[in-house]
């Protein structure tokens, strides 16, 4: 146990668990915005270690079902929630992707990490009445866990056909700087709390 701890203190886990955008649908490895976070963390002297459990097509019911697991195995001091857009895709109600969500925070608060969300907008024929619902749902999980918020993974990005893949829903590779620009200033107060820069 002493090692495990000594382990946490000297590499600080970065969990997150997403969908396609973060797990990096149709990009090699190197090309995420994920990856472009790990060198940014090396580059800048901090401790912490990414752990990338997304994967394409998860929903926050799956993310709900496989986080406790995820906390017992890494004991991570950050967990990022980048989910929401499947849920939406698919028509789950939003009732039920807001029980995922606070599941979800409640458990990474329980495990002593501090949560982040990372929200996703889906395309406008979802009607504006659905739209505003589905984005003030995050806010409002936000304000009530009192958890940091990216208002949208894809600002910058989904409008702009050429960092968009094909299908108009994946971002390409040069979309990735801009990616992690729109996460890295939610993350950032949280990396002070759980890891301190090297000199």
């Amino acid at each position: 146990m002493l090692w495990s701890l000594a382990g946490r203190a000297a590499e600080p886990v970065i969990l997150i668990v997403g969908d396609s955008l973060s797990a990096g649908y149709g990009l090699a490895a190197n090309e995420t915005w994920v990856k472009q976070l790990e060198d940014r963390l090396a580059a800048q002297g901090y401790p912490h270690k990414v752990v990338n459990a997304s994967i394409s097509g998860e929903t926050t019911s799956g993310g709900r079902t496989r986080l406790p697991a995820l906390l017992t195995r890494h004991t991570p001091a950050v967990v990022l929630l980048e989910l929401g857009g499947n849920d939406g895709l698919r028509g789950i109600s939003i009732d039920e992707m807001r029980a995922n969500f606070a599941r979800m925070l409640e458990a990474a608060q329980g495990a002593n990490a501090s949560a982040m969300l990372v929200a996703i907008e889906l395309p406008p024929n979802y009607g504006p009445a659905f739209l505003e619902k589905f984005r003030t749902t995050y806010r409002e999980l936000a304000a009530e866990y009192a958890v940091p918020l990216t208002p949208f993974l894809l600002e910058g990005v989904a409008l702009e056909p050429e960092l968009m893949q094909d299908d108009g829903i994946h971002p390409k590779a040069a979309a990735a700087p801009r990616m992690l620009e729109n996460v890295w200033p939610t993350l950032l107060p949280l990396l002070g709390k759980t890891g301190a820069r090297t000199q």
